[in-house]
């Protein structure tokens, strides 16, 4: 399938898959690696993603890893308006997209910091999401916590007629691989992947350095970047259109691969 995003009124093709990178505002994001907190540190990642082929930055100030502490509306408020007022600083071309499951932050990202994503880990739990996205007439990444691919789709489906019918245009499929899922579950779903097609909207898959790699491995999140490329290269034979990682230079490199035995 040959898919666009509409970015401002600008088309992006995702006929050749792309990277979003990583920028982590908070202190317990479960990859150590990826927090930035310090204005400087936060215009050096958004300059890392940029200069290694990123396409996307997706900027979070909420960790959703198991155990993490809860986030006032207000902190998280807090912590994007200085990370994307440093991002727009330095990368102001580049699309943002903003991971949060509340609506008044989503609305905050867009009006006042022209945030042109909005990346919902919630599968829309808050039905003012879909308001406010269609509202703000921005794409949206729909995220699915169901255990398998008959829940997923069965789940995407509704969601997704309830979005077209407040008049959502762009919408992107993410599968939720680490939300809602055994270790076995998200390795069933990885090998399902290419029937989300069915949907026929492009897919995200976000496994980088994720504990369905080093539990299974028996390794770290540190140690995991092997077991992320192996996974990114199955996505892709599966279709997926967007890569969702820590790592920016590897995943370019494993789509510049998967390009050359494609074509």
């Amino acid at each position: 399938m040959n898919y666009t995003l509409n970015i401002k009124g600008r088309l992006l093709d995702l006929n050749e898959p792309r990277v979003m990178g990583i920028l982590n505002a908070t202190p317990d994001s479960f990859y150590a690696g990826s927090r930035r907190q310090t204005e400087h540190d936060i215009a050096g990642r958004a300059d890392e993603i940029v200069a290694q082929g990123g396409s996307f930055i997706d900027v979070g100030a909420y960790s959703t890893r198991p155990g993490a502490q809860e986030v006032s509306v207000q902190e998280e408020i807090s912590r994007l308006r200085m990370a994307l007022g440093v991002v727009r600083r330095v990368q102001p071309d580049i699309p943002l997209s903003v991971d949060t499951f509340r609506a008044d932050v989503a609305r905050m990202a867009v009006e006042e910091y022209g945030a042109d994503i909005i990346n919902d880990v919630s599968e829309g739990a808050d039905a003012e999401m879909f308001r406010m996205v269609s509202r703000l007439r921005v794409p949206y990444i729909l995220m699915s916590v169901q255990k398998d691919l008959r829940h997923t789709l069965m789940a995407f489906a509704q969601k997704v007629q309830m979005l077209r019918d407040m008049g959502q245009k762009d919408i992107i499929l993410d599968p939720g691989f680490g939300f809602g899922k055994t270790l076995d579950d998200n390795y069933r779903l990885m090998n399902a992947l290419d029937r989300l097609q069915v949907m026929q909207l492009p897919v995200l898959v976000g496994v980088s350095r994720k504990s369905m790699i080093y539990k299974l491995l028996a390794t770290t999140q540190e140690k995991a970047l092997n077991g992320t490329t192996v996974l990114n290269t199955v996505a892709l034979m599966k279709g997926a259109s967007i890569l969702r990682v820590h790592d920016v230079k590897e995943a370019i490199e494993t789509i510049r691969i998967y390009d050359r035995i494609r074509n």
